[in-house]
């Protein structure tokens, strides 16, 4: 047991993760891993009433995720961290967490973001942070729900980081 499910997805806790992830993943815990979120007293009130009540929620810095993930306090659970950017997964990263895999569910389109697929638009930022994780041999694979096709996003990536 321990880490699952590794994902980006700007939306955190919506219906595909409750109906699709969570069901189909069997999680026990979800963790939320953002300053901003873990700072936010009502935007914790929210994400906490759409978790199902028999999964365990938590919502972390990311130092504090980091230093949890590092001593193995999710090694008894079955756990999905969510985060609402790659740079964060850096953070983690450079705090001394290690991935295999990184799920890329949801970087929506806003203004500044060029969209590369249906649900993944970036900026500059997030290329710089997709490829620092291809530089460390991390996956990153794209699928909205776990029964989807796991497509392999890393040559959309690099040929984007080309065009910078």
């Amino acid at each position: 047991m321990g880490i699952e499910l590794v994902r980006i997805d700007d939306r955190l806790i919506h219906g595909q993760i409750v109906q699709g992830w969570l069901k189909s993943v069997s999680i026990d815990r979800i963790l939320v891993v953002s300053d901003e979120v873990a700072a936010d007293k009502m935007q914790c009130v929210l994400l906490s009433m759409a978790v199902p009540a028999s999964v365990k929620l938590s919502i972390k810095t990311i130092k504090d995720a980091a230093m949890e993930i590092i001593n193995n306090v999710y090694e008894n659970e079955k756990t999905m961290i969510l985060l609402s950017n790659p740079q964060n997964i850096v953070k983690l990263i450079d705090y001394g967490v290690k991935f295999k895999s990184v799920n890329i569910g949801g970087m929506h389109f806003v203004h500044g973001k060029k969209q590369l697929l249906q649900n993944v638009s970036v900026d500059e930022n997030d290329i710089n942070a997709l490829m620092k994780l291809i530089s460390l041999g991390i996956e990153l694979e794209n699928r909205a729900l776990p029964h989807d096709e796991r497509n392999d996003i890393s040559l959309i990536i690099k040929k984007e980081a080309e065009n910078l």
